[in-house]
C-alpha cells in the first residue's frame, strides 16, 4: 500500500479537491498509521497557543548573555593554564641549558652535552627495559592475562577520552 501521497497531504497544510478528500477518508479508514497520523494532526490544530509569560525574552537574553560570558570566562582559564603549562614545560626542560647559556661558553657547552647525554641515556635504557618486559612477561601472563590488561587499559582510556570530552562540551540550549 503505498501511504505517500496520503502522509503528504495530512502533513501539508494544503486544500484537498473532493476526489482526494474521498481516496484520504477511504485510505484512513483501512490504514492505522494514516489514521493515527491524522489524529496527531487532529490534536495539533485544536490546541491551544499558550503564550510566555512576561519578560520571557528579556530572562531569555540575560540567560544567554550570563552562559556567553561564563563560556569565555573558562576560555580565558583554559587558555591560561595551557600557556602557564607550556611555558612551566619548557622552562623545566631548557631550564638548565638556559641558566648555563648565561655562564660562560666552556660550561654551557658542558651542559648542552651532558644534558643530551643524559637524554640519550634515559632513552637507551627505557629502550632496554622494554626489551627485557616484552622477552620476560610472556613467560608470566598467559594469553588470556594479556588480553584482560588490554581490555583493562583500553577501558580506562576510553574512560578518559569521554571525562575529556564532558569537560570540553558545550552545553546546547539555553
Amino acid at each position: 500500500m503505498n501511504h505517500r501521497p496520503f502522509e503528504d497531504w495530512l502533513i501539508d497544510d494544503q486544500p484537498l479537491t473532493s476526489e482526494q478528500k474521498r481516496e484520504l477518508q477511504s485510505h484512513l479508514r483501512l490504514c492505522t498509521s494514516c489514521s493515527a497520523i491524522a489524529e496527531s494532526n487532529l490534536a495539533l490544530h485544536t490546541a491551544h497557543m499558550v503564550s510566555p509569560l512576561p519578560g520571557f525574552t528579556d530572562r531569555f537574553k540575560t540567560r544567554l548573555a550570563h552562559r556567553r560570558s561564563d563560556q569565555r570566562w573558562r576560555q580565558i582559564v583554559g587558555t591560561l593554564v595551557l600557556v602557564l603549562g607550556g611555558l612551566g614545560l619548557l622552562y623545566w626542560l631548557a631550564g638548565p641549558i638556559i641558566q648555563e647559556a648565561l655562564n660562560s661558553p666552556a660550561e654551557w657547552i658542558t651542559t648542552a652535552i651532558s644534558y643530551f647525554l643524559f637524554v640519550l641515556t634515559s632513552l637507551q635504557a627505557l629502550g632496554e627495559a622494554g626489551a627485557i618486559l616484552l622477552r620476560v612477561v610472556p613467560n608470566f601472563v598467559t594469553l588470556t592475562g594479556l588480553f584482560i590488561i588490554l581490555t583493562m587499559v583500553s577501558g580506562i582510556g576510553f574512560l578518559f577520552i569521554i571525562s575529556i570530552w564532558r569537560i570540553n562540551r558545550v552545553p546546547q540550549g539555553v
